[in-house]
């Protein structure tokens, strides 16, 4: 009788809500990252039913200080456990505030089908009602999920599972922050039980063109700018971007990716300089058609991505090509 050998799985630990504590248990804001994995993990010894864990603490910050060199140094962690044999699958503890860039950026890199699920929380674990506990819980489970691998990087709380490419914070507070708007969860957890009912759609992880290999050798990444757009914009913040040395510009732009008189000439002064522009948009939902004019104006449409996201792709790409077009092949296929 063959000897059954528990699934082993990676636990992350990068900080964030789900590894703070704050003054007292009533309190859901103003709290400080203070837990490390270890101590995440011994608080839930149910998981060790689901897993053989092997904590590893990469950094233990709030989610909205990191910076890109983090996340390459996230990423180089991540894909050499990956490539362990040993290892079935990761779970990463993250801050909320920026934790669908962190997993996107991922989901870009990775060149696994093992599952990598990011999780954290909303309240921090002194609160009375703390949703890390079973978020953790979950991720774990889901990480051991045969029915994950493949799917790329997963996102999971509150019951719901997400795909890296969609997930977002719409919530400054509520539990339920996270969502997937037009596209939906790609499953949920419930009762101790993995239900995906759809995979992700656009390529992801082995199939795109980037890889944690191919950024090898550089020291941080292309250094990409976010302007919001708006009445009564002014041109400064574009001058200083291409001062700075920025060499691409996401503008979160007005409803559907439509630029400001402002805007379009801060983007036209800095496409003149070599800087490529994206178009997303502010709204928080839907689409950004291409424009017949894009082309004209060597601009990009950010597609679904919302402007942190878009980000994200855009330093990738940099890495590839700064051909406008070339770009907006990747944000049409990513």
């Amino acid at each position: 009788m063959p000897h059954y050998r528990p699934p082993v799985i990676a636990l992350l630990g990068t900080g964030g809500t789900i590894a703070a504590t704050a003054p007292s248990t009533t309190a859901v804001a103003d709290y400080t990252v203070t837990e490390g994995v270890q101590a995440l993990l011994s608080a839930v010894p149910e998981i060790n039913a689901l897993a053989e864990l092997r904590p590893q603490q990469v950094f233990n910050v709030d989610s909205r200080c990191i910076d890109n060199a983090m996340l390459l140094q996230l990423g180089t962690a991540v894909d050499s456990l990956l490539a362990d044999d040993a290892i079935d699958g990761i779970v990463i503890t993250h801050g909320t505030d920026t934790l669908e860039e962190t997993a996107y950026f991922l989901n870009l890199v990775i060149k696994s089908h093992k599952p990598v699920v990011v999780v954290g929380a909303m309240r921090p674990g002194s609160a009375m009602s703390a949703d890390g506990p079973l978020n953790l819980y979950n991720a774990v489970l889901l990480a051991t999920s045969p029915h994950a691998q493949g799917l790329g990087v997963l996102v999971t709380l509150n019951d719901a599972v997400h795909a890296a490419r969609y997930v977002r914070k719409a919530h400054t507070t509520h539990v339920q922050a996270f969502s997937s708007e037009d596209a939906g969860c790609i499953g949920r957890i419930h009762n101790g039980r993995v239900m995906l009912s759809r995979g992700p759609a656009p390529c992801h992880t082995r199939d795109t063109e980037f890889s944690m290999q191919g950024l090898q050798g550089q020291h941080q990444l292309p250094w990409v700018d976010v302007l919001y757009d708006h009445q009564n914009a002014g041109l400064h913040l574009y001058r200083a971007a291409i001062e700075a040395g920025a060499r691409g510009i996401v503008v979160a732009a007005c409803g559907n990716g439509s630029l400001s008189t402002q805007a379009e000439e801060g983007c036209r002064l800095a496409v003149a300089q070599g800087i490529v522009c994206v178009r997303s948009s502010r709204t928080g939902a839907g689409l950004v058609s291409a424009s017949q004019q894009d082309a004209a104006r060597r601009l990009v449409s950010s597609n679904t991505l919302n402007p942190q996201k878009a980000r994200i792709l855009l330093m990738l790409a940099l890495t590839r090509s700064t051909d406008p077009a070339a770009i907006q092949a990747c944000f049409d296929r990513y």
